[in-house]
């Protein structure tokens, strides 16, 4: 399946998917695990999440847009919050498609230009988030290039021309990474980097089931998945920003191994007790 035309979903299905995503970052109290977490997903199913996580990235915004925005962010680093947001949710079409690469591909790896593309779009947004000039600059310049014309019909010919996983590919790739998972909070004190790891799993993990619930709104289990793990990811990415910020100023939160927070561990915990391994 590496020349395939991909299948197109509603406009209400992209929305779901839009909301699901957007819900990512809430911290909810009162979410909890389904009874049993079904690892099965036919090979259709695979095909069907990657070709709506691709629709979602392509659909969402032009090159020309993008580029304007970082050029816009260069003069002005300090740009209203409508602006900022727009530029939020680029991105995260940029990281949900990231995420679907990894997760749906038989290398399980996302391609080397889009994967730099994401990088730097992030360390951009941090920053103007924090008001570095410097890093600004230097990162926008990167953008440019990766955002220039022949870059651009290379990432995008790539993002449909690739193998995809089989169903039990795909399983065995999602119970591996619940087990680094473990692995790394068997530790009692992680290291930023540590820290950044067990994100970059949940965060996949969740990408996952915002699919799922988007493409089958009737999925229970994988709406209750998505929203169990967002409230972990929510967490999480607060205390990555304070950080990001505290490195961007010169301090050593970053490099410093220090506990987790006890409902994270919690929720972490209930959710590796739960996987079926």
């Amino acid at each position: 399946m590496t020349n395939k035309t991909w299948e197109k979903f509603p406009e209400d299905t992209v929305e779901l998917l839009f909301t699901a995503v957007e819900e990512d970052d809430n911290v909810d109290a009162h979410t909890h695990l389904p009874g049993v977490i079904d690892l099965q997903c036919p090979h259709e199913n695979i095909a069907q999440n990657y070709a709506l996580c691709l629709q979602f990235w392509r659909d969402g915004f032009t090159r020309e847009e993008l580029l304007g925005l970082v050029k816009k962010f260069i003069q002005h680093p300090d740009l209203p919050h409508d602006i900022r947001m727009r530029y939020k949710y680029i991105r995260a079409r940029y990281k949900h498609l990231r995420f679907a690469q990894r997760l749906y591909s038989k290398k399980h790896q996302s391609f080397g230009l889009f994967n730099t593309t994401t990088v730097i779009l992030g360390h951009f947004q941090d920053a103007f988030r924090n008001g570095n000039h410097k890093n600004l600059s230097y990162y926008g310049a990167i953008l440019r290039i990766l955002l220039s014309k022949p870059v651009w019909s290379l990432v995008s010919y790539a993002m449909s021309h690739f193998q995809l996983e089989t169903e039990s590919g795909f399983i065995a790739y999602r119970q591996s990474q619940i087990r680094a998972l473990g692995k790394l909070i068997s530790n009692q004190h992680l290291t930023g980097e540590e820290f950044h790891d067990v994100r970059k799993i949940v965060s996949q993990q969740v990408s996952f089931y915002d699919t799922l619930r988007s493409i089958d709104p009737g999925n229970q289990q994988a709406y209750e998945m998505s929203r169990f793990l967002a409230a972990i990811n929510g967490i999480m990415g607060d205390l990555h920003d304070v950080m990001v910020a505290d490195k961007l100023s010169g301090g050593s939160l970053y490099d410093e191994a220090t506990p987790l927070d006890p409902d994270l561990r919690l929720r972490l915990e209930q959710l590796l007790a739960r996987y079926p391994l």
